[in-house]
């Protein structure tokens, strides 16, 4: 001790501020005595040397005799060092007094709680010099303070009247407590399940799996189980949906609780809802979320066992248009009737899928290219029978777009895609066949997602246009009518066809907003050429079903023909037959627009399956006959009938009956023999801007 001493005494007067020194060193042996004291010398900003300990401190810390002049990394084990260390360097930081507190087990075995104080001392420039620490007994206080804690906390956990129940368990799984409801669900009473272990509560097969996520709750997780067998104390096994959350005291995991469900019940309905989950409600095959889950599985598979998988993407040809003529109830059955023909195909190594409307994919595993090849074709053959809807025939074909795994791609997502892109590929080179997937597609498929993002800014960006086709009086040859025909030019994707940008709008809803604009830049149109002394010039619009269809159409027409000035007698509407379905909706809407003087025609009549009712019912103008028929004319006798069936009825009922896509003048010479009051085509002009039509006409 004398060296004690002798050291500090040389410490002090090598220090400038010696009287300062000396004054807080005998406070803290005269107050503080019965603590435990250490004076640690700072150097290097980060190095904290002993130079003075007290009796206590020296018991405490197990210090030995030669601890005078080490640093602490020196004199103690690294792992309490570091801890230690960073409260000196709080001192350092803040240059105030650091309190905490820590705590070490004694050779007894027993656990000794201390508070310490650090205290800097500096010299006359600020710098800390040194640092007194004094640490303080707190052991009994904190003993029961923590005793109190988890007391209450347990209490508060535990709730006797939850409707769930709950079993809160020690680290090893025995039962320290539980509330009523777990009385009435395992029929054990309270005294029964205290400190019973857990696990022989749960049956056998399920221990594993309880034991697992026991475990990861032990670290700090609050997990759950769908479901887990219990045994009932009458030996029943018992199904529960079951959570684990950790029992934390002051940081420290003291247990968990399970707090449990029965779902017996439930449980014996756990297969319909797994079916619902992964099929289709309509047709009762399996869903798009199905096929993900096994085409993972498939490839995984394929992988191992060195195999191919084919993706086959197919889409009914023409089923939009089945659906708005005929109506969602015969398009759904015709899905259930195309998912029984694709079924009764399926095999041990393929799959059927309905992925979304008239989409629908099946999956072959372990098949080469060329019995994927033999297999699209046996499918078509399975739509050569027609479908029989609502007591007709219908025939009905499809298109098919084909992936391979590994050639075409290695993961779900790339194999759908791909298949979906030749798929594309089919229906732009005329349906009704099956195709692989090639890397030229790529070049030559735009991609959906782009062309919707495009689309949703071509009005802002005046990307869309307008032209027009005459149609010709076949008696005079006067040109007093004409089609109004969308057209889009976009900078990334150059002119798009209407066959692609038009069902994306409708399917997108961007139709609506399209359909009013093109309302307006033709009523637009009609004011500018009526100011250059162009009159008596009717333009027909086309209006899509699915606008038809939106609420106070009629005012908005009428306000756009009202801000522009236009004349009702020169603007048409052109509906289909798609549109006429719900027939007291459809005639409120025509007598409405008939109020506004507005002229109505029907495109592409004859090719859907209208009632002839709704010819006579609806105040009609004029019918146009669809251009399949025109074209097969002069070579399909039945084609021939049709279109002389059609005029004769639209002069029978005073309509104007107008032929589209007319090409050649013996086209012309027929209809003229049948009496068409008018035609349109290339034969006479193809569609042209409104420039080009002032000029040529």
């Amino acid at each position: 001790m004398n060296s004690y001493k002798a050291n500090i005494k040389n410490e002090i007067l090598n220090f400038q501020d010696q009287e300062n020194l000396k004054k807080i060193i005998l406070d803290i042996i005269f107050y503080h005595m019965k603590d435990i004291v250490f004076i640690m010398k700072v150097e290097n900003h980060d190095t904290f040397r002993y130079v003075f300990a007290n009796e206590a401190g020296l018991k405490k810390a197990k210090l030995d005799s030669n601890y005078m002049g080490k640093t602490i990394d020196e004199a103690m084990p690294s792992f309490s060092s570091q801890d230690l260390k960073e409260h000196y360097q709080r001192v350092l930081k803040t240059k105030e007094p650091v309190t905490y507190r820590d705590s070490l087990i004694e050779d007894d075995g027993k656990v000794f709680y201390g508070e310490s104080i650090l205290t800097p001392v500096m010299d006359a420039n600020d710098h800390i010099i040194f640092i007194i620490s004094v640490t303080r007994d707190i052991t009994q206080s904190e003993l029961k303070k923590k005793k109190m804690e988890e007391g209450q906390q347990r209490f508060k956990s535990v709730i006797d009247h939850n409707l769930d129940a709950i079993l809160s368990l020690d680290n090893r799984g025995n039962i320290l407590s539980s509330n009523p409801s777990s009385y009435k669900v395992l029929g054990y009473s309270e005294k029964q399940l205290k400190n019973r272990s857990v696990f022989n509560l749960i049956h056998e097969s399920e221990i594993s799996k309880f034991r697992n996520i026991f475990s990861k709750s032990l670290n700090g997780y609050a997990l759950e189980l769908l479901e887990c067998t219990f045994i009932h104390k009458n030996g029943k096994h018992i199904t529960v949906y079951l959570k684990t959350v950790p029992i934390v005291i002051n940081t420290e995991i003291k247990g968990i609780y399970i707090i449990f469900r029965d779902i017996t019940e439930q449980y014996k309905n756990l297969e319909t809802i797994k079916y619902m989950v992964y099929h289709d409600q309509l047709t009762g095959l399996l869903n798009r979320t199905a096929l993900i889950k096994d085409l993972d599985q498939a490839i995984e598979k394929a992988k191992e066992k060195q195999t191919e998988i084919a993706i086959l993407y197919i889409d009914l040809d023409r089923f939009k248009y089945l659906n708005d003529t005929m109506g969602h109830k015969v398009g759904d059955q015709l899905l259930r009737k195309v998912g029984e023909r694709l079924s009764s195909m399926e095999g041990q190594s393929q799959s059927v899928y309905r992925i979304g409307g008239d989409e629908f994919v099946i999956l072959i595993t372990n098949v080469t290219r060329s019995e994927v090849s033999g297999y699209s074709s046996k499918v078509f053959s399975h739509f050569d029978v027609p479908f029989l809807l609502e007591g007709q025939d219908y025939f009905i074909t499809p298109s098919i777009g084909i992936s391979m795994y590994p050639i075409d791609g290695q993961d779900t997502e790339t194999l759908i895609r791909k298949a979906d892109s030749a798929l594309f590929q089919v229906k732009e080179r005329g349906k009704a066949h099956f195709q692989f997937y090639s890397q030229e597609m790529n070049v030559h498929i735009p991609n959906m997602v782009t062309m919707e993002s495009q689309l949703r800014r071509a009005m802002d960006k005046n990307e869309l246009m307008l032209y027009y086709q005459p149609q010709v009086d076949l008696r005079t040859g006067e040109i007093n009518s004409y089609e109004a025909l969308l057209r889009w030019n976009n900078p990334v994707l150059g002119f798009v066809s209407p066959g692609e940008f038009i069902p994306l709008a409708e399917d997108t809803g961007l139709i609506v907003p399209i359909g009013y604009w093109v309302i307006e830049e033709v009523c637009k149109q009609i004011k500018r050429w009526e100011e250059k002394g162009l009159r008596n010039i009717k333009i027909a619009v086309n209006l899509s079903p699915k606008q038809f269809l939106q609420p106070h159409l009629v005012e908005k027409i009428r306000a756009i023909m009202e801000k522009h000035k236009v004349q009702p007698e020169f603007l048409e509407i052109e509906i289909t037959e798609g549109a006429m379905q719900d027939t007291l909706e459809t005639l409120k809407i025509l007598k409405q627009l008939k109020k506004l003087g507005l002229s109505i025609s029907v495109d592409d009549f004859g090719t859907g399956y209208s009632s002839l009712s709704y010819i006579k019912q609806f105040p009609l103008d004029t019918i146009k006959i669809d251009r399949s028929f025109i074209k097969e004319a002069l070579i399909d006798r039945k084609d021939e009938a049709i279109i002389t069936t059609i005029i004769h009825l639209g002069c029978s009922l005073g309509l104007e009956v107008v032929a589209e896509g007319v090409e050649t003048e013996e086209q012309v010479q027929f209809l003229k023999s049948v009496s068409c009051h008018k035609a349109q085509g290339y034969l006479f002009s193809k569609p042209l801007s409104s420039e080009e039509m002032e000029e040529t006409f």
